[in-house]
């Protein structure tokens, strides 16, 4: 019977105890587990050494800069990258083992579904979420940007069955300072890049964003936890173009703080 290439599961953490056995368990059938950590003060590492995770420390990078240190410390040449509230499902698993046991891509996405205020999404922004994690780490590698960053694959990508699930335990206060930070990273990022504010964006931007996702992808279907995620999507629509004028009109990044 042909055996598969070995993997080695790769994430970040930081105070992530609330989420993170549920998370282990569902890799105990990798190879490895490796994480990249950067200062949790709470059971984190305590957590991920009963698992028998290797664990390096590292002061943040940025998401994409610190997500490429944790693959590059990988022992084996294929990597599943996870977050700490993320689950592999049986299906899934089942997939990935059958697709490393004679890979014909150089990289593989699968869907990730999404929890939001204690209802699995499964239209609108939260569903299907298609989501590269799985990679020869000699053929692809994670984008640097500080926010938003991506898989940027040299080969072929292949698509696979089964969820990756998206579990955060985060009430709606801490939910809403994320993207507050999120937003605001974007601006930034916008502004380095040279791009300048649009009023036309600003207003018909959000409006766009709630019709694509609310209504062509049946975000209504998904009851009001569907409608509070799309609509707070619309408002980070919003708020990066008025960030992105604050920076431009003060002419340096410091203008946020």
């Amino acid at each position: 019977m042909a055996q598969r290439a070995l993997i080695s599961a790769v994430l970040i953490t930081k105070n992530a105890a609330g989420t993170l056995g549920a998370c282990f368990e569902s890799l105990a059938w990798c190879d490895e587990i490796v994480i990249v950590d950067s200062g949790s003060t709470d059971s984190t590492l305590d957590i991920a050494k009963a698992a028998g995770a290797r664990v390096i420390q590292q002061d943040w990078l940025g998401y994409g800069r610190q997500k490429q240190l944790a693959v590059s410390k990988a022992s084996k040449e294929w990597v599943l990258c996870v977050d700490a509230d993320e689950r592999v499902t049986d299906t899934l698993r089942a997939s990935i083992e059958s697709a490393l046991t004679a890979p014909q891509f150089d990289a593989y996405q699968f869907r990730r579904c999404n929890r939001f205020l204690r209802r699995w999404l499964r239209h609108g922004e939260g569903y299907p979420d298609w989501s590269l994690r799985l990679f020869d780490r000699r053929r692809a590698r994670w984008s640097e940007d500080p926010i938003h960053e991506k898989v940027v694959a040299d080969g072929s990508v292949g698509r696979l069955d089964g969820d990756l699930l998206h579990e955060s335990a985060e009430s709606i206060h801490v939910y809403l300072e994320k993207q507050n930070l999120y937003t605001t990273l974007q601006a930034e990022q916008a502004y380095r890049q040279g791009r300048r504010p649009s009023v036309v964006k600003m207003l018909f931007g959000p409006v766009v964003r709630f019709l694509k996702f609310y209504f062509l992808r049946l975000g209504f279907l998904d009851g009001v936890a569907g409608l509070v995620h799309i609509l707070i999507g619309c408002v980070n629509t919003f708020l990066k173009q008025a960030k992105l004028f604050a920076l431009t009109r003060a002419g340096n990044i410091q203008s946020l703080d």
